[in-house]
């Protein structure tokens, strides 16, 4: 295999009307009412706000899926999270979240890159459900 492939290396920005706390604030309302289609339901994830908090998919019964680790966490300013997010296979994932303040808002940039064996259904979906979920930040902090 060539590097290539077993690498994912996305960045993304969008600009917000809104002051980093309330960016931040529907940052973190996103990652837990992520929706794989925008007119599916909420997939239950959790967001435990702290260094080594975890984000995982709770599907009760003490079953779920485990997304990653809180790496880093300053609010309102960052938030990282290392694990293998929506990859069930050989992966290593880290998501870097920073919202920097700007004249008129926030600009918030998205990080997300990939070591492992990623499935093309994965890297096709990846670029397009990230703009999605940075779109919806930005719906709820200019609210």
């Amino acid at each position: 295999m060539k590097l290539e492939e077993l690498t994912l290396d996305i960045t993304q920005e969008i600009e917000i009307h809104a002051a980093p706390g309330d960016v931040f604030r529907s940052l973190v309302d996103r990652l837990a009412d992520m929706r794989p289609e925008p007119d599916a339901k909420p997939m239950q994830l959790v967001l435990e706000q702290w260094p080594g908090g975890r984000w995982f998919r709770d599907l009760g019964n003490g079953q779920g899926h485990l997304w990653g680790f809180v790496q880093v966490i300053k609010p309102p300013t960052l938030l990282e999270i290392t694990g293998p997010m929506f990859m069930s296979y050989p992966a290593a994932g880290h998501l870097q979240l920073r919202i920097t303040q700007i004249t008129g808002g926030s600009l918030l940039t998205l990080r997300h890159r990939v070591l492992g064996m990623i499935d093309d259904e994965h890297r096709q979906g990846a670029n397009d459900g990230w703009k999605r979920i940075l779109e919806q930040v930005k719906i709820g902090a200019e609210k």
